[in-house]
């Protein structure tokens, strides 16, 4: 199943996304971490200290050998340069098990305190006045096109901040969206804009409360939030001391039980594969008129296979 974090900047997502990463890890549940926000600060949530390397390269900077790896022997896909980041999967593309032995899992994942995690890349100089974040974010779009998660493996995505996640498709890409609103007017104002876009596209989403300081904070949530509202994370101890680079105690219970509460909401999501590529040929379709077409200089809704179903079955014919 695929999770996504996403909030106001400075809500707490990149924290939420990090513990929860942590939870599924210590359960022995497969899961991979990804960090796709422009602070890359995911590492650093998880335990890696400040200034140590993350030890593998950013996906952002293979964007090219991944896209090489992954449209295999696809005839709809006669080069990197026709592919775009949401170019779907077809019949002869290489699909992608969860932390299986591809090049993709092994170049790019490194276990960092127990959690495996892929890091898209932080912003450079030389993309300064010239790209967008969104750019970066392009092998972690076509990585999850390409990817057959089962039922208990689990990949999570710390997003970028505000309603800029829906400058792309990639916000389709996942089974649950976990919104994390502190108890505040500008981050219920966040949340409003991403429940309707969302609303748009039937993505299903989840309010996460955090931050957390008493009874008031609670009916504040609520009255904005009303039945999106899932869990909530009170003010943690635990989370500061681990912020200051001090090791401190275990996580609060109530914090752990809406760890709990996360997991049961994202395991009772059905898998709906129909829906994914349905999303992934819409989205694709709409970047190819809008830009990409023009930019490779090729028709791409003909990359569009009518006669592939992604999913296991699709899995187990390419293995």
């Amino acid at each position: 199943m695929r999770v996504a974090f996403v909030g106001k900047g400075g809500s707490g997502k990149t924290t939420l996304s990090a513990l929860f990463s942590r939870h599924l890890a210590r359960s022995g549940a497969p899961v991979v971490a990804i960090d796709g926000d422009i602070n890359q600060h995911l590492a650093f949530a998880l335990g890696l200290d400040e200034g140590a390397s993350f030890g593998a390269p950013p996906l952002s900077a293979r964007t090219g050998e991944i896209k090489d790896y992954l449209r295999g022997t696809n005839p709809r896909i006669p080069s990197r340069d026709a592919m775009v980041k949401t170019t779907p999967p077809g019949r002869g593309s290489r699909l992608l098990r969860l932390l299986g032995d591809d090049e993709i899992h092994v170049h790019h994942v490194r276990e960092v305190h127990g959690v495996p995690l892929m890091v898209t890349g932080a912003f450079g100089e030389s993309d300064l006045g010239v790209a967008c974040y969104h750019s970066k974010l392009g092998a972690v779009e076509l990585y999850l096109n390409h990817l057959v998660d089962g039922p208990g493996e689990y990949v999570v995505v710390d997003m970028t901040a505000g309603a800029d996640a829906f400058a792309s498709g990639l916000f389709t890409r996942f089974d649950m969206t976990f919104l994390v609103v502190e108890p505040t007017r500008k981050s219920v104002s966040v949340y409003r804009q991403y429940r309707d876009h969302a609303a748009e596209f039937g993505i299903p989403i989840a309010v996460v409360g955090n931050k957390i300081t008493g009874e008031d904070d609670l009916l504040f949530l609520k009255e904005h939030v009303g039945d999106d509202l899932l869990a909530h994370c009170e003010q943690s101890s635990f989370v500061r001391a681990q912020e200051q680079g001090r090791v401190h105690g275990e996580l609060e219970p109530h914090n752990a039980h809406t760890l709990d509460r996360l997991r049961e909401a994202v395991d009772a999501r059905p898998k709906d594969w129909d829906a994914f590529q349905k999303h992934a040929v819409e989205f694709h379709l709409r970047n190819a008129i809008a830009w990409a077409n023009e930019a490779t200089g090729h028709d791409l809704a003909t990359q569009i296979d009518p006669d592939f179903h992604h999913g296991p079955a699709a899995l187990a014919a390419c293995t």
